[in-house]
């Protein structure tokens, strides 16, 4: 090949690849690939509350702050003149079943005093004794409670747990020469929408064996038995319907029925006979 043919090719292929790189670079330019978003995990609705979880979350500045609530009866107990001579002072102490008690219309003219604070357990109840039971000075005192531990108000408690806070307010009062009256667990039913919600937290089977605990405890350490269980109960094991409109607390009706029991348990307690 001559000199004069090897200069046009390459001048040719100089061009053609000129040519080449212009075209190359008038091509649009190609879309970046999109980006899809990141998956994520679907988002779970919350759980409604329970009325026992709304409870607790409701009770947060109490338990932190006042956990036995010692507050609710101090300028009472300040004002509170010691027992004259002879007077057979009793303190009833309890949940809400006794605090929403009228005394003075189910026992008139006698000396008892309502310790009663809604929604207690007997870990709080151990936490005011001494306030709002010994100090006092009464010749005894009428102990109901454990259902509010069965609910588990306070958090979850075994029966184990229940029955040690019994025996640590027995032993606190026979230490200061109280007599103790054991009220039984009451009985609960379902029979209205309004019971539904506190029968569920409470098994009937936990009630009547931490009521077999609490028979038996009195027979061997000198306690009164106070029995509301068996006249409060049906045919079906639970509370009879007419005593209580939402299930657990008492109406009137059921008061009456309680009051006489009470009075006798106190009469026992007081001649220092226990069982």
């Amino acid at each position: 090949m001559t000199l004069k043919v090897q200069v046009h090719a390459l001048f040719e292929f100089v061009i053609t690849l000129a040519f080449c790189i212009s075209a190359f670079a008038q091509q649009p330019a190609q879309p970046a690939p999109s980006q899809q978003p990141a998956q994520t995990a679907p988002e779970t609705q919350p759980q409604p509350l329970t009325g026992l979880e709304r409870y607790r979350n409701s009770g947060i500045s109490i338990f932190m702050n006042d956990f036995g609530e010692l507050s609710r009866y101090r300028d009472a107990n300040a004002a509170l003149k010691p027992p004259a001579p002879g007077e057979n002072r009793v303190v009833f102490f309890g949940d809400s079943i006794t605090d929403m008690w009228k005394l003075d219309e189910s026992f008139p003219g006698k000396p008892y005093i309502n310790r009663g604070i809604s929604g207690q357990t007997t870990p709080q109840m151990l936490v005011r004794f001494r306030e709002d039971v010994i100090n006092l000075r009464p010749k005894a005192v009428v102990i109901l409670a454990g259902t509010n531990d069965i609910a588990g108000n306070t958090g979850p408690m075994s029966l184990d747990e229940i029955e040690a806070n019994y025996a640590s307010l027995a032993e606190l009062a026979a230490a200061h020469q109280i007599r103790v009256v054991f009220s039984s667990v009451l009985p609960v039913h379902n029979y209205t929408p309004q019971s539904e919600a506190l029968f569920s937290q409470r098994s009937p089977a936990k009630i009547l064996e931490l009521n077999r605990w609490l028979k038996n405890y009195c027979a061997t350490n000198g306690c009164v038995y106070l029995d509301y269980f068996s006249a409060m109960v049906d045919g079906n094991g639970w509370l009879k319907k007419d005593l209580a409109e939402d299930g657990l607390h008492p109406n009137q009706a059921g008061y009456k029925i309680m009051a006489p029991l009470a009075e006798s348990a106190i009469t026992q307690a007081l001649s220092g006979h226990g069982h």
